[in-house]
């Protein structure tokens, strides 16, 4: 018999300490519990390891997790078994006598989870031993690696599909943060026999405070954003190795604490950096974008970009590291016109198929739609993801604003120019008829017999560009990136069309000089604001002390919300702490009589 929702709940409070499930989760964990295959999108920090711990917990059998980091695999473990939860990994850190001790553990069926990286899963006798020890679930983790499409494509991924008919056919859980429409159906192609349950969960994180400036001064504006901020954990990426090394120098002269990760330094030194950023408070990480995927630190504060992304997907699953606790957390990308050059450079240059050239430089306009965005920041990034939502009001562009004009007749121009030529058609191809361009593929289609053929000599051609950019973000268009990118209407570009909305435009974008906008702080950095921060200090110190003995993220001990609710709060016994968000009772009988001394004191 399949373990049901209220068996469910109870172990999340008893063993997680968590009063109610976070929105989505309960909806995915149903159909887990009753044997179903499922593949769920869920933004960074809504708690997808939850979805698939809990059912391995409650259930009989043994979940493998794949698992793309050694460093994700050890964090989940050590939170797990400071849980109370019977959990391993096995992959190339492990000492022989670990190893020994995991397979020990598999072999008695005492193991409800066991992470493995996706390399791992090609030896022919780890999948005997794990179909004949009981292994009945396969949870993959960023299965977005999978897909041709996704944005961190991974060769060793596609071995899962094999290995996963290998166990014999075992319920099938999949997670990412970020897919669109194309990647999701790769991803169920390459992963299931039969079509799995889709979830789709909501992308937006309105924790995060997202800005965006073209730069001017790079080092100066990203101290400007850092000034309020020591103290604070928080990640900058860089495009490049020596850019790392230089930025944080910088950092590091002008009074904060960082640390450098790319896959140039010494490994040693590399995983020393990364311990360290994962152990400790108030460490700034400047890393390549080799950093980050699978990192589980709830509470990173800030993520700043010092070049441009490499896409949305990229962008929105690195700014998702930040504030994985739901308490507030920042975001700053800097972008140039290098950055664009370079990006573009980058995708010409490359060994990729015309296709998947095609598809980068898609993915690359609507990053850059994203950063000209004329209107609320979090609507341009949402809609991207087929969302909808009202202005945040706590973006940059709802904080201070942009200079607008009104854009509607250059907007019917670009619209009419789409409609005429069948919907078919990318942005070179239309901006060649708005200036009246008469080259090949404009006289082979007769387009240059068009009414639209030279309405908009009057603007140069990058300017169009931006603004078809401008008109993707502010929704009058949109683009399927698995067909051939032709731009096509949407209900809103129609109502423009016809002359019964108007479009406002910026009135500058991507400039190689330009003023940055004033920051303004959007929003606290704890939801509490009457908490004791002396008592505050003194449970962090605690909890530090406990991480190095134990040789364990701080995090795994107790995250920020529970200390920042025990501060608040100020249980006077351990009855009462049960009530703390993240105090289940493991980590009650383990930690309790300790940090309530601390409060007491």
């Amino acid at each position: 018999m399949s373990p049901s929702l209220a068996s469910a709940r109870a172990c999340l409070s008893s063993v997680f300490g968590f009063d109610s499930f976070r929105p989505g989760q309960e909806e995915i964990i149903a159909p887990i519990l009753a044997g179903e295959d499922v593949l769920a999108i869920m933004p960074t920090g809504a708690g997808k390891s939850l979805c698939y711990q809990l059912p391995a917990i409650i259930g009989d059998g043994l979940t493998v997790v794949v698992s793309p980091l050694i460093a994700l695999m050890r964090d989940q473990v050590a939170q797990l078994t400071n849980y109370g939860v019977a959990a391993a990994a096995m992959n190339s850190a492990n000492d022989s006598d670990e190893s020994r001790r995991v397979f020990d553990l598999i072999r008695r069926r005492e193991l409800k989870l066991l992470y493995l990286a996706p390399e791992r899963l090609a030896r022919p006798d780890t999948v005997d031993f794990l179909r004949r020890s009981g292994a009945n679930r396969l949870a993959i983790d960023e299965a977005h690696c999978v897909s041709q499409w996704g944005h961190d494509f991974r060769p060793e991924y596609l071995a899962l599909g094999e290995f996963r008919r290998g166990l014999g056919q075992v319920q099938t859980i999949a997670f990412t943060a970020t897919a669109d429409a194309a990647t999701r159906a790769d991803i169920a192609e390459r992963l299931f026999d039969t079509t799995p349950r889709i979830f789709i969960g909501g992308f937006d994180r309105p924790n995060l405070m997202l800005a965006m400036q073209a730069k001017d001064s790079p080092r100066r504006q990203l101290l400007g954003f850092l000034k309020d901020r020591k103290g604070d954990s928080g990640i900058i990426y860089c495009s490049s190795r020596a850019g790392c090394e230089d930025l944080a120098q910088g950092l590091n002269d002008a009074g904060h604490r960082a640390l450098v990760y790319h896959a140039g330094l010494d490994k040693k030194v590399r995983e020393n950096n990364q311990d360290t950023f994962l152990r400790e408070d108030g460490i700034i990480m400047v890393a390549t974008v080799a950093f980050g995927m699978g990192i589980d630190k709830p509470d990173v504060r800030f993520v700043a970009h010092a070049d441009l992304p490499k896409s949305i997907e990229a962008y929105y699953q690195e700014i998702g590291r930040a504030g994985r606790d739901g308490l507030a957390a920042e975001t700053l990308t800097l972008y140039g016109l290098g950055d664009v050059r370079l990006r573009r450079q980058q995708i010409e240059d490359s060994q990729a198929s015309d296709e998947q050239k095609r598809v980068e430089r898609q993915k690359l306009n609507a990053l850059l739609a994203l950063c000209e965005a004329p209107r609320c920041r979090r609507q341009t990034l949402l809609s991207y993801f087929g969302e909808t939502t009202q202005p945040c009001g706590h973006c940059d562009l709802c904080i201070t604003g942009v200079l607008l004009r009104d854009g509607t007749v250059d907007a019917q121009k670009a619209l009419s120019a789409i409609w005429r030529t069948g919907q078919r058609f990318g942005t070179e191809h239309l901006v060649n008829v708005l200036i009246g361009q008469d080259n090949d593929a404009v006289l082979r289609f007769g387009h240059d017999q068009l009414p639209t053929f030279g309405v908009g000599k009057e603007h140069s051609r990058d300017q169009w560009r931006a603004l078809f950019r401008q008109f993707y973000a502010g929704g009058l268009i949109s683009q399927d990136l698995s067909e051939h990118g032709g731009w096509r209407l949407t209900e809103a570009g129609g109502e423009v069309l016809r002359g019964r909305a108007r479009i406002d435009v910026r009135t500058e974008t991507l400039k190689a000089k330009g003023k940055s906008a004033k920051r303004e702080k959007a929003l606290p950095p704890v939801l509490r604001n009457d908490i004791d921060h002396d008592l505050l200090a003194a449970l962090k110190k605690l909890r530090r002390e406990l991480a190095t003995d134990q040789g364990i993220p701080a995090y795994a001990v107790f995250p920020d919300r529970t200390l920042i609710e025990l501060a608040a709060e100020q249980p006077a016994s351990l009855a009462e702490m049960r009530g703390i968000h993240g105090i289940g009772e493991a980590k009650l009988d383990r930690y309790g009589a300790l940090f309530l001394e601390v409060l007491l004191s």
